[in-house]
């Protein structure tokens, strides 16, 4: 069997092609007898050479596909620890210590190496998975806003790791000893913000923590008196069923999802006896008719014709943007000039902007996988690089003073009705966006990533309605097909 890649270890690029490396292949791929076979989230390593060559995954490159390495590496894979925090874990000032202190060095002072039984037996802090998660993820859109003229400043970024690392293992600590505290007589409500307030505050957006903070306002509300040890299904269903005379099905459901997974912990910890939210049925308000959440191609056109685009980066420019990629508002605020390669027509998604924040600045993106480039149109790089050229490369294009989400529908509002269109919010130039490009025949799984999805499962809900009319149209594209067969 024949891998397509034969791979190495670099100290300036981690793990590459060997072809990249040496500008020839040195091992043969056909004869393998001896090498590892390495997937994308294993770790390589090598021991004699520790210091220089960093210690992280395959995948760090996006050489997501099986290839084989020498020998002369050490490979290793995780199973309960994130590995984006164990990566930068190995570029930390704690890794390097402990290699310098157990190492062996070499002729060069630069050059260390470590004993796979030393190696393995190197003890790693750990905190909490959602605080491993939000580690990994931070250092990552720090690392990623970092420009060319600021890598001098790399090592301060590494020892922040550990200080960060620090912090993280004493929170942990604070919330081992919040939950000893918990007590199977104490009222649900009281659990429940116990518990957003160690798992969740800290590692979620703020936007997030606030919904899970309705969500606590709500038990409060509709069963004060509920205490932890008389959770059972019926008196879960009934709070379920209370909180869906007010809201809609979807919204239900939301409630639920928040709270079960409090109540999951719960039952781990010993509070409960058996998992109440088992079978739960989502009830819920019948929908009221909304507002159309995006326009048609040729509405599109129409309303994007009304645009005045001056020399100025404005709101215009701002629409315009926005309905040619998809972007979340957040995040076509944060564009920079430095954001944009248009020799290879591609804009940068690394960042958003905090918009709904009085000091404003710059935020990590929604998750890891909102972090994407996203290709543009020639008549875009054209427009838009001569539109950016005098504004400083690490400056927002759109924000010169504090943004409203509510000022750019607006203006959106005013062109859609001198348009004559279906009147629609920014956040609706995004449904455009995704749904012309469906009807297009653009496949799900490159629209989910065009939109920065976390799972090709968000697009599919989201444009449901927009997948099943498609569906349908293939199905009288099948029947026209066969009935014209002799």
């Amino acid at each position: 069997m024949k891998y397509k890649e034969t791979l190495t270890n670099s100290a300036e690029h981690g793990i590459i092609n060997q072809t990249d490396f040496f500008d020839k292949e040195i091992s043969n791929a056909d004869k393998i007898d001896g090498y590892y076979i390495v997937d994308h989230d294993d770790f390589v390593y090598n021991p004699r050479i520790s210091s220089l060559a960093p210690v992280g995954p395959i995948n760090r490159n996006k050489l997501n596909r099986s290839g084989v390495m020498s020998p002369l590496y050490t490979v290793f894979r995780t199973h309960d620890i994130n590995t984006l925090y164990l990566e930068w874990f190995f570029k930390s000032d704690t890794w390097h210590s402990f290699m310098k202190f157990n190492g062996d060095s070499g002729a060069r002072s630069d050059r260390f190496s470590i004993r796979n039984d030393l190696f393995f037996t190197m003890p790693i802090s750990v905190p909490s998975k959602e605080e491993q998660a939000l580690i990994g993820a931070f250092f990552e859109q720090v690392d990623a806003t970092i420009t060319l003229h600021q890598r001098d400043y790399s090592n301060s970024l590494y020892n922040s790791f550990d200080s960060l690392l620090a912090a993280a293992s004493s929170h942990q600590q604070e919330v081992n000893n919040m939950l000893e505290s918990v007590s199977r007589n104490d009222y649900f409500c009281d659990y429940y913000l116990q518990w957003i307030t160690v798992y969740k505050e800290g590692a979620i957006r703020k936007i997030t923590m606030e919904k899970y903070r309705m969500t606590h306002s709500w038990i409060k509300r509709l069963a004060p008196n509920l205490k932890v040890n008389e959770l059972t299904r019926v008196t879960y269903q009934e709070l379920l069923n209370e909180y869906a005379k007010y809201h809609e099905k979807q919204t239900t459901m939301d409630f639920h999802h928040q709270i079960k997974c409090a109540i999951l912990d719960a039952v781990d910890e010993g509070l409960i006896d058996r998992d109440p939210t088992r079978k739960a049925i989502i009830k819920g308000k019948t929908p009221r008719n909304k507002k159309p959440k995006f326009l048609n191609q040729y509405e599109l056109h129409q309303m994007l014709d009304t645009l005045e685009l001056g020399k100025d980066a404005d709101w215009e420019w701002f629409i315009l943007l926005v309905a040619k990629t998809g972007m979340r508002f957040s995040e076509a605020l944060a564009l920079t000039p430095a954001d944009f390669d248009f020799g290879h027509q591609i804009v940068s998604v690394n960042k958003t902007y905090n918009y709904k924040g009085d000091d404003g600045g710059f935020l990590p993106t929604k998750n890891n996988s909102s972090i994407r480039k996203i290709q543009i149109d020639w008549r875009t790089v054209v427009q838009f690089s001569e539109l950016v050229k005098d504004i400083p490369n690490d400056q927002p294009i759109f924000v010169n003073k504090r943004p409203f989400n509510s000022t750019v529908n607006g203006i959106l509002a005013r062109h859609c009705k001198e348009a004559g269109v279906p009147v629609i919010t920014i956040h609706g130039l995004r449904h455009t966006h995704a749904s012309i490009l469906l009807f297009a025949g653009v496949s799900i799984a490159s629209v989910a990533r065009r939109l920065g999805h976390s799972s090709m499962n968000t697009t599919q809900k989201t444009y449901l309605h927009i997948i099943q009319e498609l569906e349908n149209k293939d199905i009288n594209i099948v029947m026209r097909s066969l009935s014209e067969l002799d």
